[in-house]
Order: C-alpha cells, then sequence, then structure tokens
C-alpha cells in the first residue's frame, strides 16, 4: 500500500511512546509496512537517568526497512541531562516501512520519547 495523500487526510491522532533505551537497537516507533499511514515525528528526547555517569546514543531512521540514517550519531548525554534530537523545527515523517531506532553506549542509562501525530 502506499501512504495517505496528508492534503486529503482524515484523522491525526497525536500520541507519545517511551522507551528505555539498550545495548543493541531498540526501536522507539515504527511505521509497519501495511498501515496505510504516515507518521509526523514532532520530537525525539532522550534524557540521561543515571546520576553519575555519561552516555552515548545513536537515533536511526531506518528507511524501507533497511537503509539506515542516523539523526544523531555517538552524541554523548550528560548524567542528569536531557538532548533533544528531532522538534518543531526538525519534524520528520515515516512513511510505510520506516522506523527510528535508538542504541545506547550503557544499558539503563537513557531514555528515549517520541511525540508523533498518526495521519490516516
Amino acid at each position: 500500500m502506499t501512504a495517505p495523500n496528508i492534503a486529503g487526510l482524515t484523522t491525526v491522532t497525536g500520541k507519545s511512546v517511551g522507551v528505555a533505551v539498550g545495548t543493541s537497537a531498540t526501536d522507539l516507533v515504527a511505521n509497519a509496512a501495511s498501515s496505510n499511514k504516515v507518521l509526523k515525528i514532532n520530537s525525539v528526547v532522550i534524557s540521561n537517568v543515571d546520576g553519575t555517569n555519561s552516555a552515548t546514543i545513536e537515533v536511526i531512521l531506518q528507511k524501507a526497512g533497511s537503509n539506515n540514517f542516523h539523526l544523531a550519531k555517538t552524541i554523548s548525554v550528560p548524567a542528569g541531562s536531557t538532548l533533544v534530537v528531532v522538534s518543531k523545527d526538525t519534524q520528520l515523517y515515516l512513511e510505510e516501512n520506516d522506523k527510528i531506532q535508538v542504541i545506547a553506549s550503557v544499558a539503563s542509562d537513557l531514555q528515549a520519547i517520541c511525540s508523533y501525530e498518526e495521519i490516516s
């Protein structure tokens, strides 16, 4: 299927999702291959919940299930700090079979939150 024409949309639903970031690729948000939807990503925020140690983050846009593009690559997030990777100024769209993944240098130190709109 193809993604809907956003000029003729019928439904826009605001959503948020969060994950604890591990040391292997974790899906933060994914648009299924046959969803008939477009996901408008409004923000991706990474928080370091460790009070002592910094950790690095990778945020990856995976297109069509196999082509990876880094939104953030090995960026250090200091202890107790927050990093805004995507904001309203840099929003992007996930077409069908696209997803955003996150990877940390240390398990359990980082959390990721994504705010998005599901458009159909």
